[in-house]
């Protein structure tokens, strides 16, 4: 029996919304350790001085799935319009606001002996505090939570903001103008939001150490968001054959009639 035009749209929403949450919920947990990319790249640190600060390339670890999470955006933008997007975004944040809450419950938990006692070491022989280390990765502070979900909704509400008012000056036509446009305007305030309230009104950086990590991060995914566009052609491409060109186009008209205003 062959599914109907209503069932294959519910589907497609249901599979980008799974790929949508998956990606961002990870991204927040793992946001907490930052890494150095030249490190990773066998290279030495790059020691630039801008506007009175050092640049290292130093990133979250989240900017590992971030991009994951644009391209999905902006695929629920094309076919499912701001409401998709609002839908997804916010149920986003609550279930990123309950696993946090969750966590931090599961660090209060006193730990039993004998698994204290056999990862009492690291791989050295080192004296090792495992509850310790679990209860700092985990606990990431208020501020954080506070400044990567606040992060979060502005860039997602900015974002198909942009993309419905590309797609009003271009027509169906520019997909990787209105998709890569969108994602560069929306995180260049994500990427600087979260680091001043996580780290700034609620931590103890320095402005500059939030512009030097900031700016490293929206380089990072400056490059990756117009890198991964043949990704959004390749989505548009599977997505025409899944639910038959007619109408994708239909519904992909029909999300933008409906998609005026930032809220």
């Amino acid at each position: 029996m062959k599914k109907s035009a209503v069932q294959k749209r519910n589907l497609l929403f249901i599979v980008l919304c799974g790929i949508f949450l998956t990606n961002a919920l990870v991204a927040e947990m793992i946001g907490v350790k930052i890494f150095s990319a030249e490190t990773t790249l066998g290279l030495q640190s790059a020691n630039i001085s801008i506007l009175g600060f050092k640049l290292d390339f130093n990133l979250t670890a989240g900017v590992v799935l971030w991009p994951f999470v644009f391209i999905t955006t902006d695929i629920i933008n094309e076919y499912f319009g701001k409401e998709g997007v609002k839908r997804i975004s916010y149920l986003t944040a609550i279930l990123i606001s309950y696993a946090f809450i969750v966590i931090y419950v599961t660090t209060l938990l006193p730990p039993a002996d004998f698994w204290m006692d056999i990862n009492s070491k690291d791989n050295d022989g080192n004296p090792f505090n495992i509850n310790y280390a679990f209860q700092t990765i985990f606990r990431q502070g208020l501020g954080i939570i506070i400044g990567s979900l606040t992060a979060f909704l502005i860039g997602q509400l900015l974002d198909v903001f942009v993309f419905h008012k590309l797609r009003k000056l271009t027509g169906s036509k520019f997909v990787w103008l209105r998709a890569t446009g969108s994602t560069l305007v929306s995180q260049l305030i994500d990427s600087f939001v979260v680091l001043f309230i996580a780290f700034f009104v609620f931590g103890n950086w320095e402005i500059k150490q939030v512009a030097s990590v900031g700016f490293n991060n929206y380089i990072y995914k400056f490059f990756i968001a117009i890198a991964l566009t043949p990704l959004i052609y390749l989505a548009h491409y599977l997505i025409d054959k899944y639910l038959g060109k007619d109408d994708a186009d239909k519904l992909a008209e029909e999300a933008a009639a409906k998609s005026d205003g930032l809220f």
